[in-house]
């Protein structure tokens, strides 16, 4: 489908980045939205976007200046919500699409949120701990004003962690005067953090891996599976395979390929990971120098757990995976989408493979606004029934339509995100 898009003034036209696959995936999911079609260019502009300059004095008395961002797509069901990320790398248009499917991710679990994003274009490992501690709370300062807990509550995401909350949630409050917890999540356990909430993302993969595998007559126990990506989700959702008995035959991370057939010990693993920083030169285990290669790993499940545009056209027809569950934001391009869905291979889309985390980030706001806690086991099994009941409904209404579970999730959320529009209507 060719759709013609006004490409907003701060955007190149020719280069629009990952926010064009976002509106792709708009642009497939519209002939489906009934008279709600009508408000779907809501949906093709963030309500709210903010750059920001970022100085900090470094170390050596020099001042550094960085370009930061934070996005508000829609907050039509709620508060925005999602996550900050610091990489070299990031970019307005990435920002935007993450924000953007953050609205479809909340409204596809039906969590009363909407979607934003955040990010710093720096590299965190250039910097001090001192440096970066002065980056995010400037950061923080600058975008104070379109942040709080009734407003939009940022997360970590790629190179973001507990700490970067806990300076976000302190800087937050200061500039308030009192403690404001609920302002992010992710958070340390001593400030408000809620049980479960680090490894949310990786079990929510987990989750829904194991309802497709069911669907597709897949045994887990003895499945073969490769993971992109080997942190805080793509580490989590390989150990839970591998206690469910499946066998990690391949891992990819920023630095090296490694593979072995008879499965690797992802607890030994993980533990060189912490050491090392890197799956490089884990002993029981061959090493691939080719990146490409991984894609041709023989596997029953595909995780592909690092950053965006990942699976594209050039790789996806070397893909032998049945299932693959998108750990990482926005890893498949709709070119590769259709090649994959010709093959007959199942994707069960980020917009609910990877919404274990902000399921459960709803869990740890909804406990600090109440100032009651919840057991861990409390919160798997919440998490895990809604992870369900979300699969569920995106399975029936892709059978029924004949849709892929990509259409079907979008389907789902964006009739949930306009309806709230229409029923609110437009002030003034």
């Amino acid at each position: 489908m060719s759709v013609h898009h006004e490409v907003p003034s701060y955007l190149t036209p020719h280069e629009i980045g990952p926010w064009g696959v976002y509106l792709e995936q708009i642009d497939r999911v519209t002939p489906h939205l009934g008279n709600l079609a009508r408000w779907v260019e809501t949906l093709k502009r963030p309500k709210r976007i903010l750059v920001v300059d970022v100085p900090i004095e470094r170390d050596d008395g020099t001042i550094a200046h960085f370009e930061g961002y934070r996005v508000q797509h829609n907050t039509s069901r709620g508060p925005g919500k999602g996550g900050v990320r610091f990489h070299q790398d990031v970019t307005l248009s990435e920002v935007m699409a993450l924000s953007a499917w953050m609205t479809v991710k909340n409204a596809a679990v039906n969590v009363p949120y909407g979607g934003a994003k955040g990010g710093i274009r720096v590299n965190p490992k250039t910097l001090s701990t001192g440096e970066l501690q002065r980056m995010t709370r400037r950061y923080t300062s600058e975008i104070n004003i379109i942040i709080g807990p009734n407003k939009d509550i940022p997360a970590p995401d790629v190179n973001t962690n507990e700490q970067i909350m806990a300076w976000m949630m302190d800087t937050y409050s200061m500039n308030q005067g009192s403690t404001a917890s609920g302002v992010v999540t992710g958070k340390p356990i001593s400030l408000g953090g809620s049980l479960g909430r680090h490894e949310a993302t990786g079990r929510g993969v987990y989750v829904v891996g194991c309802e497709a595998a069911a669907k597709r007559g897949l045994d887990i126990k003895g499945a073969r599976v490769a993971v992109q990506g080997f942190g805080n989700v793509g580490g989590v959702a390989a150990r839970l395979f591998a206690e469910a008995g499946a066998k990690i035959v391949a891992v990819q991370d920023h630095v090296t390929t490694i593979v072995r057939d008879g499965g690797l010990d992802v607890t030994a693993l993980q533990a060189h990971v912490a050491q090392h920083g890197s799956v490089s030169g884990f002993a029981n285990a061959d090493t691939v120098n080719d990146r490409s290669r991984f894609w041709e790993v023989d596997c029953d499940i595909l995780i592909p757990a690092a950053l965006e545009q990942q699976i594209t056209e050039a790789n996806a027809n070397k893909i032998r995976a049945k299932i693959i569950l998108e750990g990482a934001n926005g890893p498949t391009t709709p070119a590769a989408d259709d090649i994959l869905h010709d093959k007959g291979v199942l994707i069960v889309p980020d917009v609910i493979a990877n919404a274990g985390g902000v399921t459960v980030s709803y869990f740890e706001w909804v406990q600090d606004f109440s100032s009651f806690f919840w057991t861990e086991d409390e919160i798997n099994q919440r998490l895990t029934r809604i992870m369900r009941e979300a699969f569920a409904a995106v399975w029936q209404l892709a059978d029924e339509k004949k849709v892929s579970l990509r259409t079907a999730a979008f389907i789902v959320a964006c009739t949930r995100v306009l309806q709230a529009r229409e029923m609110r209507g437009l002030y003034p």
